[in-house]
Protein backbone atom coordinates (compact mmCIF):
# COMPACT_ATOMS: atom_id res chain seq x y z
CA UNK A 1 0.00 0.00 0.00
CA UNK A 2 1.03 3.77 -0.26
CA UNK A 3 1.16 6.35 2.01
CA UNK A 4 1.22 10.00 1.02
CA UNK A 5 1.93 12.74 3.19
CA UNK A 6 0.26 15.93 1.68
CA UNK A 7 1.54 19.13 2.95
CA UNK A 8 -0.20 22.10 1.29
CA UNK A 9 -1.07 24.75 3.79
CA UNK A 10 -4.04 26.28 1.21
CA UNK A 11 -5.10 23.47 -0.45
CA UNK A 12 -8.60 24.47 -1.01
CA UNK A 13 -6.98 27.37 -3.46
CA UNK A 14 -4.81 24.85 -4.94
CA UNK A 15 -5.22 24.01 -8.35
CA UNK A 16 -2.68 21.48 -9.40
CA UNK A 17 -1.54 19.45 -5.74
CA UNK A 18 -5.50 19.66 -5.35
CA UNK A 19 -6.25 18.33 -8.78
CA UNK A 20 -3.06 15.63 -8.46
CA UNK A 21 -4.58 13.70 -4.82
CA UNK A 22 -8.22 13.82 -6.50
CA UNK A 23 -7.27 12.02 -10.03
CA UNK A 24 -4.85 9.93 -7.72
CA UNK A 25 -6.91 8.89 -5.43
CA UNK A 26 -9.38 7.92 -7.92
CA UNK A 27 -6.72 5.71 -9.46
CA UNK A 28 -5.70 4.03 -6.41
CA UNK A 29 -8.00 2.61 -4.01
CA UNK A 30 -5.24 1.90 -1.96
CA UNK A 31 -3.97 5.38 -1.34
CA UNK A 32 -4.13 6.91 2.28
CA UNK A 33 -3.55 10.14 2.41
CA UNK A 34 -2.70 11.90 5.03
CA UNK A 35 -3.26 15.85 4.60
CA UNK A 36 -1.29 17.36 7.88
CA UNK A 37 -2.18 20.47 7.68
CA UNK A 38 -6.24 19.23 8.01
CA UNK A 39 -4.74 17.04 10.69
CA UNK A 40 -2.65 19.50 12.59
CA UNK A 41 -3.41 22.85 12.04
CA UNK A 42 -1.98 23.61 15.32
CA UNK A 43 1.27 22.04 14.08
CA UNK A 44 0.95 19.40 16.89
CA UNK A 45 1.44 16.35 14.87
CA UNK A 46 0.39 13.23 16.53
CA UNK A 47 4.13 11.38 16.50
CA UNK A 48 1.76 7.71 17.53
CA UNK A 49 -0.62 8.39 14.85
CA UNK A 50 2.23 8.98 11.82
CA UNK A 51 4.37 6.58 12.43
CA UNK A 52 1.66 4.19 12.91
CA UNK A 53 1.01 5.51 9.23
CA UNK A 54 3.80 4.83 8.10
CA UNK A 55 4.62 1.16 9.58
CA UNK A 56 1.53 0.27 7.41
CA UNK A 57 2.86 0.97 4.05
CA UNK A 58 6.00 -0.15 1.61
CA UNK A 59 5.93 3.56 -0.14
CA UNK A 60 5.80 6.80 1.32
CA UNK A 61 4.91 9.97 -1.23
CA UNK A 62 5.71 13.22 0.23
CA UNK A 63 3.02 15.55 -2.08
CA UNK A 64 4.13 19.72 -1.69
CA UNK A 65 4.20 22.69 -3.25
CA UNK A 66 7.82 23.71 -3.57
CA UNK A 67 7.70 26.76 -0.72
CA UNK A 68 10.76 29.14 -0.90
CA UNK A 69 13.27 26.35 -2.21
CA UNK A 70 12.44 24.02 0.31
CA UNK A 71 9.50 21.87 2.09
CA UNK A 72 6.55 23.73 3.81
CA UNK A 73 7.50 24.46 6.93
CA UNK A 74 4.80 21.59 8.66
CA UNK A 75 6.50 19.17 6.73
CA UNK A 76 9.99 19.80 8.48
CA UNK A 77 7.84 19.57 11.66
CA UNK A 78 6.45 16.70 10.50
CA UNK A 79 10.30 15.10 9.48
CA UNK A 80 11.67 16.38 13.08
CA UNK A 81 8.88 14.62 15.29
CA UNK A 82 7.90 11.94 13.78
CA UNK A 83 11.56 10.12 12.67
CA UNK A 84 12.35 9.65 15.91
CA UNK A 85 15.41 7.77 17.76
CA UNK A 86 14.55 4.27 17.73
CA UNK A 87 12.39 4.70 15.35
CA UNK A 88 13.67 5.99 12.48
CA UNK A 89 17.13 5.86 13.42
CA UNK A 90 19.32 4.36 16.43
CA UNK A 91 20.22 0.95 17.60
CA UNK A 92 16.79 -0.16 16.90
CA UNK A 93 15.58 2.34 14.82
CA UNK A 94 14.77 0.03 12.03
CA UNK A 95 11.08 0.43 11.46
CA UNK A 96 11.48 2.47 8.17
CA UNK A 97 14.39 -0.04 6.49
CA UNK A 98 13.40 -0.72 3.10
CA UNK A 99 10.14 1.59 2.61
CA UNK A 100 10.42 3.47 -0.31
CA UNK A 101 9.92 7.09 -0.21
CA UNK A 102 9.30 9.47 -3.03
CA UNK A 103 9.05 13.21 -3.37
CA UNK A 104 6.22 14.85 -5.79
CA UNK A 105 6.97 18.80 -5.59
CA UNK A 106 4.72 21.37 -8.00
CA UNK A 107 7.27 24.12 -8.99
CA UNK A 108 5.47 27.52 -10.03
CA UNK A 109 8.50 28.44 -12.08
CA UNK A 110 9.47 26.80 -15.66
CA UNK A 111 12.20 24.13 -14.87
CA UNK A 112 15.06 25.80 -17.01
CA UNK A 113 14.94 28.28 -14.39
CA UNK A 114 16.54 25.65 -11.88
CA UNK A 115 19.35 24.55 -14.57
CA UNK A 116 22.72 25.62 -14.11
CA UNK A 117 25.86 24.98 -15.81
CA UNK A 118 26.50 22.13 -17.50
CA UNK A 119 23.44 21.29 -16.59
CA UNK A 120 23.65 21.02 -12.50
CA UNK A 121 20.28 21.23 -11.48
CA UNK A 122 19.15 23.31 -9.03
CA UNK A 123 16.02 20.70 -7.27
CA UNK A 124 19.08 17.77 -6.28
CA UNK A 125 20.20 20.41 -4.00
CA UNK A 126 17.48 21.25 -2.86
CA UNK A 127 16.19 18.06 -1.57
CA UNK A 128 19.92 16.78 -0.38
CA UNK A 129 17.93 17.05 3.18
CA UNK A 130 15.26 14.70 2.40
CA UNK A 131 17.33 12.31 0.64
CA UNK A 132 19.81 12.20 3.42
CA UNK A 133 16.72 11.78 6.01
CA UNK A 134 15.54 9.04 4.40
CA UNK A 135 18.98 7.41 3.70
CA UNK A 136 19.62 7.73 7.36
CA UNK A 137 16.33 6.06 8.19
CA UNK A 138 17.30 3.21 5.64
CA UNK A 139 14.80 4.04 3.60
CA UNK A 140 14.88 3.29 -0.30
CA UNK A 141 15.01 6.88 -1.76
CA UNK A 142 13.23 7.33 -5.21
CA UNK A 143 14.09 9.83 -7.50
CA UNK A 144 11.69 13.14 -7.29
CA UNK A 145 9.11 13.76 -9.81
CA UNK A 146 8.42 17.80 -10.54
CA UNK A 147 5.93 19.13 -11.93
CA UNK A 148 6.55 22.61 -13.22
CA UNK A 149 5.48 25.69 -14.35
CA UNK A 150 1.55 25.97 -12.72
CA UNK A 151 1.30 28.93 -11.71
CA UNK A 152 -1.13 31.04 -12.26
CA UNK A 153 0.84 34.37 -12.03
CA UNK A 154 2.90 33.95 -15.06
CA UNK A 155 -0.64 33.54 -17.68
CA UNK A 156 -1.27 29.63 -17.13
CA UNK A 157 -5.13 28.77 -17.19
CA UNK A 158 -6.94 26.89 -14.44
CA UNK A 159 -7.50 24.43 -17.07
CA UNK A 160 -4.04 24.19 -18.54
CA UNK A 161 -2.47 24.02 -14.48
CA UNK A 162 -5.24 21.34 -14.27
CA UNK A 163 -3.90 19.39 -17.80
CA UNK A 164 -0.64 19.11 -16.61
CA UNK A 165 -1.38 17.73 -12.99
CA UNK A 166 -3.70 15.17 -14.56
CA UNK A 167 -0.34 13.91 -16.57
CA UNK A 168 1.44 14.34 -13.56
CA UNK A 169 -0.92 12.19 -11.65
CA UNK A 170 -1.03 9.71 -14.42
CA UNK A 171 2.88 9.08 -14.45
CA UNK A 172 2.69 9.18 -10.53
CA UNK A 173 -0.09 6.19 -10.38
CA UNK A 174 2.28 4.10 -13.14
CA UNK A 175 5.39 4.81 -11.04
CA UNK A 176 3.19 3.64 -8.14
CA UNK A 177 2.37 0.58 -9.92
CA UNK A 178 6.41 0.08 -10.74
CA UNK A 179 7.55 0.71 -7.23
CA UNK A 180 5.41 -1.70 -5.62
CA UNK A 181 4.55 -4.68 -7.74
CA UNK A 182 8.34 -4.22 -9.89
CA UNK A 183 7.92 -7.15 -12.42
Amino acid sequence: MTLMILSHPNFEQSIANKTIVTELTKQRHDLEVRHIYDLYPDYKIDVTAEQTALLKHDLVILQYPMYWFNMPAILKIWFDQVFTYQFAYGSQGDKLKHKKLLASLTVGQPEHNFIVEQNFHLMESFLKAVKASAQYAQMDYIDPIFLYDIATVTGHSKIQIQTKAKAHSQYLNTLINTLIDPK
